[in-house]
């Protein structure tokens, strides 16, 4: 992100909380050059204005410290004001100052001289409490803060379990900003009588509440219902002169937490905060399991680990002991019951975390999994499918789909994604690809067989569909039309304003409210006016469509993989539910959890679920604000360096993303005079755009296949990624990474670029020549990605002309036949003369390389020259599904004939009158 130093403004929302860091920094870099003379007074005072436009947004340095900083500067005191800056720095940094009051005091020497700011970190158990800030929206005159802060920290009790800190401002601009900018922020209070503008320059911040809210009003209800929607987590309360208790019956109030009198005390407001940060504060599976691990309990069932008796009191095995803590073995159990719960049939303290969960991620529903969001994909599609049923499918979906749709024994109809060749990588599924199937099944009259729309967002590489326009233009074809979304690598997105409305659950959230409004209807009456009767199909591939609020019966899924994005430990997963049907397919849906969910569930797992929805709950806008401002210093770090540029680079979205589903225009992040303002265009109105967080790193261009290069970062040095492509590596930000660890990924690259620098200039022309060669394998000469070709017809007895969709559960279970299956070795000519002369092969089973990583082949598909060319061109060890020995498994032929006869719809039995004509 490019920014104008010259002028701060409070909207640049790219600035994390590194950024300030950054900004602190380089403020004690001027007031130290200040005082050695190498630069004048100007430069800090300055760098101080710019830092005070956003600090005032953050309770801590606060307007007291500011303001001494401010006055030493103007004094001339440049030791002074070098040692002051130096230590709100620290405190900062160090976030020492959420425990010592000396950080607050101006000499930073005596606590006693200042008890109303800040009370001791501990309370009266001893603990440590946790802080947090409480943004105070007001019309009070800015010279009056200060007393009303007293008075608001004279509420505060040694008993209260938190501590908090109130930060005030003046106007709904203010109010915005101060939510966007202060990860800190738990709750809100919103009193009448601010103003609407700020004072401060922003235009960006006008076109981002332009976008949220109709009009520009002062309205305290506006305010809350913006609040709202760009920070969910927040507990808001409306402090009114109104009729109170009339004001509490309108719907536009459900936002809010709870209505106060404003001439009533502040003590329940304080207590009411509290109480709202404890509600989130509390995990009670995790509460109960910390419990019964400090419980005596005698263990007559099968489970010798429990308690760690076998452990500790082993010679043996001790050291697993010594390794993992007896907590980990004193919270192991198999009951349900001594303040516990069944994961399989939950009515106590998992129940409660799973209902915390779905008001944390905006679901109806959640289903904590611990077997992997493999787990709860094949949970979803069974439940919801049935024999025949038809499910459009983006056939590079994970595995877990596509086995899902064979136990289901539902006919998936696969649609392609757009291909990034050069990169051997898939995009996502274009709109008008889908809408093509679903017109196509709707004129062979077969619209009524389609359940199912099941795509994965994000993928893998980072496409973000925008999952609204899709559900909408989708159910205004079939309106009843399940949607299931594979967000397995993208749950942290709740928790980001700018990413949460392309999620599943941000989108279902924002149609439902759509279809409240009664200009809802209107719209989609005038489309349907305007289209006609019966508009073609091109008009309907070209329309964005309407649906029809008054027929739509919303129905999503989400599934996500909470240990790839927050903290859970490995498997742990949840399954979103937002489904108006939902009461229709609850018992079935059940009965999916009984076959796959295990009997014996992991209790930390369960455990880890719940914590991470409380982390997530209450830091998780900031982490996930860090995420992103980390995965923007590594593209910066890479574009910037000469060295590392030569042979490294990241992808943009204008590399990744076709310029026909950008409408927006957005090219790359880091394109000049980018700013969020354009990123909210692009993610608002294009098809496809990329998850910030995600880094597709080009190693090709270094003469390293992903394989290799994903190998020497992990063996040499240290750093893992998880995906690879045949010339890049993907790198992945998230709430756990820290500058340190961007600092080691540069040094790194720098390391091996320069390695690569020095072997081509000592191994003369030869080695020159090698090394473009090997560049030219990789980046040049790369396969074609081959596409779905169709079910081979002994699998589409019931299918369609139009439509590719087959039975793939017969196609799985035809392998089960050893005698009907054959098999082939890729390099034999048998394949070639086969390919041209026939019969068709048909896989008998899943093949799928990794990388890249989705099914080339499915079991009854025949198999296409272009599959066969790219298995033969990759060089990845990995192909699930595939023996390089044994080679290629097929379905014979004749066992294929066998099988279309048995599939064969009957004749029609004659009639005697019918046959005597």
């Amino acid at each position: 992100m490019q920014e104008q130093h010259a002028e701060r403004r409070i909207d640049q929302f790219f600035s994390g909380p590194g950024a300030r860091a950054d900004d602190w920094r380089e403020l004690v870099n001027a007031a130290r050059a200040w005082k050695d003379g190498t630069q004048d007074r100007a430069r800090f005072e300055g760098l101080l204005a710019d830092i005070a436009a956003t600090e005032e947004f953050h309770a801590y340095p606060g307007s007291r410290l500011m303001t001494e900083l401010r006055e030493r500067a103007a004094s001339g005191d440049a030791t002074g004001t070098l040692a002051l800056v130096m230590r709100l720095t620290q405190a900062l940094q160090t976030r020492s100052f959420r425990q010592h009051t000396s950080d607050w005091d101006v000499h930073g020497e005596s606590e006693g001289e200042i008890p109303d700011l800040l009370p001791p970190a501990l309370g009266h158990t001893g603990a440590r409490r946790p802080y947090f800030e409480v943004l105070i929206v007001t019309g009070v005159p800015s010279t009056s803060w200060a007393g009303l802060a007293a008075e608001w920290r004279r509420l505060r009790r040694p008993v209260d379990s938190f501590i908090y800190e109130p930060v005030f401002v003046g106007s709904a601009e203010d109010a915005f900003c101060a939510a966007m900018l202060n990860p800190d922020l738990a709750a809100v209070i919103i009193n009448e009588g601010f103003q609407y503008r700020s004072r401060h320059n922003a235009p960006v911040l006008r076109e981002l509440t332009a976008s949220i809210q109709s009009k520009e009003t002062d309205s305290p209800l506006t305010l809350a219902q913006t609040l709202k929607r760009v920070r969910p987590e927040l507990d808001l309360y409306l402090m009114s002169n109104q009729r109170v208790e009339e004001l509490a019956g309108r719907p536009e109030t459900s936002v809010l937490r709870r209505i106060f009198y404003s001439v009533e005390e502040l003590l329940e407001l304080h207590l009411s905060v509290l109480e709202g940060v404890q509600d989130r504060y509390e995990t009670p599976f995790f509460d109960n399991l910390k419990k019964y691990a400090q419980r005596p309990i005698g263990t007559f069932h099968a489970l010798p680990i429990a308690r760690g008796k076998s452990v500790f009191k082993s010679d043996w095995i001790r050291d697993m002991g010594e390794f993992y803590g007896p907590n980990l073995f004193l919270a192991e159990s198999s009951a349900t019951t001594g303040g516990l719960d069944s994961l399989l049939e939950p009515t106590g303290n998992i129940k409660k975390a799973q209902e915390k969960a779905a008001r944390a991620f905006g679901a109806d529903q959640v289903f904590f999994v611990t077997n992997g969001t493999s787990t709860s994909n094949k949970m979803a599609v069974q439940a919801l499918l049935a024999q025949g049923d038809i499910a459009i499918v983006d056939r590079n979906c994970h595995k877990s789909h596509h086995y899902g749709m064979v136990l289901a024994g539902a006919q998936p109809l696969y649609v392609e994604a757009f291909p990034m060749t050069e990169y051997s990588m898939y995009g996502a599924v274009p709109l008008r690809t889908i809408k093509q199937a679903l017109l196509n099944l709707r004129a062979e009259g077969r619209l009524d067989r389609v359940k199912m729309v099941d795509l994965t967002n994000c993928t893998f590489d980072g496409h973000i569909y925008n999952t609204r326009r899709v559900m909408e233009e989708c159910l205004a074809i079939k309106p009843d039309l399940i949607f299931l979304w594979d967000e397995a690598w993208f749950g942290f997105a709740r928790f980001s304003p700018f990413l949460r409305p392309r999620t599943a659950m941000g989108a279902a959230n924002d149609i439902e409210a759509w279809m409240r409004e009664p200009s809802s209807a209107q719209a989609y009456d005038r489309q349907r006016a305007e289209l006609g009767e019966n508009p073609s199909d091109e008009v309907l591939l070209k329309t964005r469509l309407i649906p029809d609020p008054r027929k739509i019966r919303l129905r999503v899924y989400q599934t996500n993989s909470t240990h790839k994005s927050m903290s859970a430990i490995r498997q742990g997963s949840m399954l979103f539910v937002k489904d108006v049907e939902f009461h229709t397919v609850e018992a079935q849906f059940r009965e999916a959890v009984f076959t796959h969910a295990s009997t014996s569930p992991n209790q930390q797992l369960i455990a880890s679920l719940d914590v991470a929805r409380r982390q997530m709950e209450l830091e998780g806008y900031g982490l996930v604000a860090n995420a992103i401002e980390i995965a923007f210093a590594i593209r910066k770090a890479v574009a910037a360096n000469p060295l590392i540029s030569k042979y490294f680079s990241v992808l943009g979205a204008d590399k990744m993303v076709p310029a026909e589903f950008r409408g927006s225009g957005f090219t790359d992040f880091l394109a000049d005079g980018v700013n969020w303002g354009q990123v909210l265009r692009s993610l608002h109105d294009d098809e496809f755009c990329l998850d910030p967080t995600r880094i597709t790193l080009v190693c090709g261009t270094a003469a390293y296949d992903g394989t290799q290069f994903k190998g020497l970062l992990a063996s040499r040095y240290g750093i893992q990624v998880n995906k690879t492509s045949r010339n890049s590596v993907l790198l992945q930000s998230n709430i756990n990474n820290t500058r340190s660890d961007v600092a080691h990924l540069i040094r790194v690259l720098a390391e091996i670029a320069g390695e690569i620098e020095h072997d081509l200039s000592q191994g003369g022309v030869n080695a020159v020549k090698a090394f473009d060669a090997r560049v030219r394998s990789l980046m040049t000469d790369v396969p074609d990605l081959p596409n779905f070709s169709r079910f081979h017809d002994s699998f589409r007895a019931d299918a369609g002309e139009k439509t590719n969709e087959g039975d793939i559960r017969s196609g799985f279970y035809s392998a089960y036949d050893a005698a009907g299956c054959e098999y082939i070795r890729l390099a034999d000519a048998e394949i070639d003369r086969r390919l041209r002369n026939g019969p068709e092969l048909v896989s008998a089973n899943f093949v799928i390389p990794y990388p890249p990583g989705f099914p080339i082949m499915v079991p009854g598909q025949v198999i296409t020259q272009e599959a066969i060319d790219f298995m033969r061109k990759l060089d990845v060890k990995e192909i699930h599904g595939y023996n390089a020995v044994q080679g290629l498994k097929l379905v014979r032929p004749e066992a294929l004939a066998r099988l279309g006869e048995r599939r064969r719809p009957p004749a029609p039995r004659l009639r005697p009158a019918d046959a005597a004509e």
